[in-house]
């Protein structure tokens, strides 16, 4: 889930726009007031052509997270491929970038679920750029629903596009790579409960969590190949996409940002610019790494005392004189 925010810097003219809110149904601005504290940094962090000569294929690279972390990376230098099922967006999407960054991005429909589709796809790619040094797993699919509810087929559109699909480009990437002799870093984009599970989301639950254990084994295994795995949980991050399945009447949106510790949701921005870092030659000892991105929520879920939180001064002043009067363990 991702909030589009707005700046991307543009080298030597100051911030140049590049996302926007989109809808004003789907933007509502409801900011905690400790949100001025942390306010987004919109600049690219990295330095200009840190992706010179180096190519990424990311699928899902279409809207949203995808398509964020692609425009940090065209604008860094990278020759990127998006990849998904829908080539009308992905064509869309490509050229948009490529006119913002100067640098062509190629679209290329692939449905990750299908193990031969995807083989011809990185196929296309090593012909048509060579192999890839980035490898970026967005794809995902998701949506509420009490888990009674599931009928076997959602529960095997959601894993074969996360899990399944994760596997398949993962795999068909690092075997041609390993016959070149050619490392690479991959980036996988998961969730914070992931970790920790979570009722009415948990197809995804199940398959994300697939897709960290995928990550961290081979960050061991294939580390001696010369690549890198490493993992990304982001927490509620606004995209048009993600929001319309998992709070498609607006109405979780205050509660979500109520339990954020910073005040807000994060954007697309930030995501991309910890993405780019991920991948870059800067975070080269960086493997295995499964990096929480979520403005401190997961902490507060956690804690069991964290409710405390809400407890007025007053309140305090009288639970402290209570706790002083007892006598005894």
């Amino acid at each position: 889930m991702a909030v589009l925010s707005q700046l991307l810097f543009s080298w030597g003219r100051g911030p140049r726009r590049f996302f926007s809110y989109g809808t004003k149904i789907l933007y509502q601005n409801n900011e905690a007031l400790q949100a001025k504290f942390f306010p987004p940094f919109p600049k690219v962090m990295l330095p200009p052509n840190s992706f010179q000569g180096k190519v990424a294929f990311i699928t899902g690279g279409g809207t949203g997270l995808g398509k964020g972390m692609t425009t940090y990376l065209s604008s860094l230098g990278a020759q990127c491929v998006i990849a998904s099922r829908k080539i009308d967006v992905l064509k869309a999407t490509a050229e948009q970038i490529s006119s913002q960054t100067g640098n062509k991005v190629h679209a290329i429909q692939c449905d990750v679920r299908d193990p031969d589709v995807v083989q011809n796809t990185v196929s296309e790619t090593i012909k048509v750029l060579g192999h890839p040094d980035i490898v970026i797993n967005n794809a995902a699919g998701n949506f509420i629903s009490p888990s009674e509810r599931l009928s076997p087929n959602a529960w095997k559109t959601i894993t074969d596009i996360v899990l399944n699909g994760t596997a398949f480009v993962t795999l068909a990437i690092g075997k041609e790579l390993i016959k070149a002799q050619k490392g690479a870093s991959f980036l996988a984009i998961t969730t914070i409960y992931a970790e920790t599970g979570s009722g009415f989301v948990v197809p995804s639950a199940s398959a994300k969590a697939g897709v960290e254990a995928l990550n961290k084994s081979l960050a061991a295994e294939w580390g001696k190949y010369g690549m890198r795995f490493n993992v990304i949980q982001p927490g509620p991050i606004k995209t048009k996409g993600a929001f319309s399945r998992l709070d498609p009447t607006g109405a979780f949106e205050k509660e979500m940002i109520d339990r954020i510790p910073c005040g807000r949701l994060g954007t697309v921005e930030e995501l991309a610019n910890l993405a780019a870092f991920l991948c870059s030659d800067y975070a080269s000892w960086i493997n295995g790494a499964v990096i929480r991105f979520d403005g401190g929520e997961e902490v507060l879920i956690s804690g069991e005392f964290n409710s405390l939180r809400k407890v007025s001064k007053d309140q305090w002043d009288m639970i402290e004189g209570l706790i002083r009067k007892t006598k005894g363990s």
